[in-house]
C-alpha cells in the first residue's frame, strides 16, 4: 500500500505548480492541441505491456483522456478510459467521506473512541484514547501487527476484520494520538468495520449507493472476496522481463478492502470529484474542512501536519492549494491531483509500476506552457 516515500516526489511535483493572480483560467475557444500528450504516453507505455489511463480536466470539460498499453496480457485487452483498475488508497477517500456522511446524520463522531466500536483491544487504554479522526489522519499511533511476511497465505484472502485484528492486540502505542504521522493502512480498515456497524449494511454497499450512485460510477466496485478475473485490468510487475500477475490472491492484504478496495476508471473518477464538488453526496462546507490540513494542539513530528479528512494537502509557493490522493496496492500504481482553485483535476492509473512521479510533473508542466495553471 501507499507509504510516505511514495507521496513525496508526487508532492515535488504538484507543488510546482504556481500561479499568480489565483485566478482561475478559463479554456479556450478551440479544442486544445493534446498531441504533445499523446506521444509522450504512447512512448512511455508500450502497446504490448500493461499501462494506464491518464485524464485531465478543466471544470467539467474533459481536456484529455486516454488509455495506454494491456489490461489483460493474456487477452491482450486494450486499455482505455473507461478501464477499471484498482485505485489502492485512493479508496480511503471514499472510506473517509462514508464517515462523515454518518457524521452529518447523527449515527457518529469523529471524537468517538475505539472502545465504542471494538470490544477485543488488549490494552483498554489505547481503545479509549484512540478516536475516529486519528484514524482518518494517519496519526492514531497504532501499531500495525500484522505478520504478513509470516502468514502470507492467510493474508492473501485476509479481509478488513483480519487484518485490523492484529492491531487491537498491541501493548503500546507507537506515540501518543494525535502527535505524529504514520501511514497506517488496518486503520482504514477498521473505518470501514465502523461504517458497517453504525449503517447496519456491508461498507461496501453502503459506498455503492451513497457515492457511486449519486456520481452516476456505474461501472465502479469494490473487493469484496474474489474479484471478477475479466472485465477489468491487472496489475503487473515485471520480473526479469517477465511479467507476473500482483492482485487479488496474488498479494498478500489485497483483500483487505478499507485501505484499497476500490475499483474505478478515470472517467468514473472524474465523475467522482465533479459529484463532490456539485456536493451531491456531502454538504460544501463538510467537502471544505475535508480538504482543510488539520491542527494538532501537541504535535511533535518534524514534519508539520499536512492532511485533512484522509485527503493529503499543500501549497505552492504562491500559496496555490493542491488536494489529492495517491495508491500504490500490487501492480496498481495511480495519482489523483486537484487544483481547487484552478479548478483542475488530473489522474493517472497505472497496472504496473510506471513512472507515475515522472506522468505528474509532465503534465503540471504541460498545464503549466498551456496556461491552465
Amino acid at each position: 500500500m501507499l507509504k510516505f516515500n511514495i507521496l513525496l516526489p508526487i508532492t515535488m511535483a504538484v507543488l510546482m505548480l504556481s500561479c499568480k493572480d489565483g485566478k482561475e483560467t478559463p479554456l479556450p475557444s478551440k479544442p486544445m492541441d493534446t498531441s504533445q500528450l499523446d506521444a509522450y504516453f504512447s512512448n512511455n507505455m508500450p502497446t504490448n505491456e500493461p499501462g494506464g489511463a491518464i485524464l485531465i480536466m478543466k471544470g467539467d470539460s474533459i481536456i484529455f483522456s486516454k488509455g495506454y498499453g494491456l489490461a489483460d496480457i493474456e487477452l491482450n485487452t486494450k486499455i482505455d478510459e473507461n478501464t477499471l483498475f484498482n485505485v489502492g488508497s485512493i479508496s480511503k477517500t471514499f472510506v473517509s467521506n462514508a464517515i462523515l456522511m454518518l457524521q452529518a446524520e447523527g449515527k457518529l463522531s469523529i471524537e468517538d473512541n475505539m472502545a465504542k466500536y471494538f470490544s477485543d483491544f488488549k490494552n483498554s487504554t489505547i481503545a479509549e484514547k484512540v478516536k475516529i479522526k486519528h484514524l482518518l489522519t494517519h496519526t492514531s499511533g497504532l501499531k500495525d501487527n500484522r505478520e504478513t511476511k509470516k502468514d502470507s497465505i492467510f493474508y492473501l484472502t485476509a479481509k478488513d476484520l483480519e487484518n485490523w485484528y492484529p492491531t487491537t492486540q498491541a501493548e503500546h502505542l507507537n506515540f501518543e494520538p494525535g502527535t505524529q504521522y504514520e501511514y497506517s493502512n488496518p486503520a482504514y480498515n477498521a473505518l470501514a468495520l465502523i461504517i458497517e456497524d453504525v449503517s447496519g449494511m456491508k461498507w461496501q454497499t453502503f459506498v455503492a449507493e451513497k457515492i457511486f450512485k449519486p456520481a452516476n460510477m456505474t461501472t465502479s466496485t469494490i473487493t469484496d472476496g474474489p474479484h471478477p478475473e475479466s472485465g477489468v485490468a491487472h496489475g503487473y510487475l515485471n520480473s526479469n522481463g517477465k511479467w507476473l500477475e500482483k492482485d487479488y490472491g496474488e498479494e498478500p492484504t489485497f483483500a483487505a478492502a478499507g485501505n484499497g478496495g476500490v475499483w474505478s476508471s478515470v472517467n468514473e473518477l472524474a465523475k467522482y470529484e465533479l459529484a463532490l464538488q456539485a456536493h451531491k453526496f456531502i454538504p460544501g462546507t463538510i467537502l471544505e474542512a475535508s480538504r482543510t490540513i488539520k491542527p494538532w494542539p501537541n504535535w511533535q513530528d518534524t514534519t508539520p501536519p499536512f492532511l485533512g479528512w484522509s485527503w493529503f494537502i499543500d501549497k505552492t509557493p504562491d500559496g496555490l492549494k493542491t488536494v489529492g490522493h495517491t495508491g500504490s496496492q500490487g501492480g496498481f500504481l495511480c495519482n489523483y491531483v486537484t487544483v481547487p482553485e484552478k479548478n483542475i483535476t488530473f489522474i493517472i492509473l497505472c497496472n504496473t509500476p510506471r513512472n507515475v512521479d515522472g506522468f505528474t510533473e509532465y503534465i503540471t508542466e504541460w498545464l503549466m506552457e498551456n496556461k491552465l495553471l
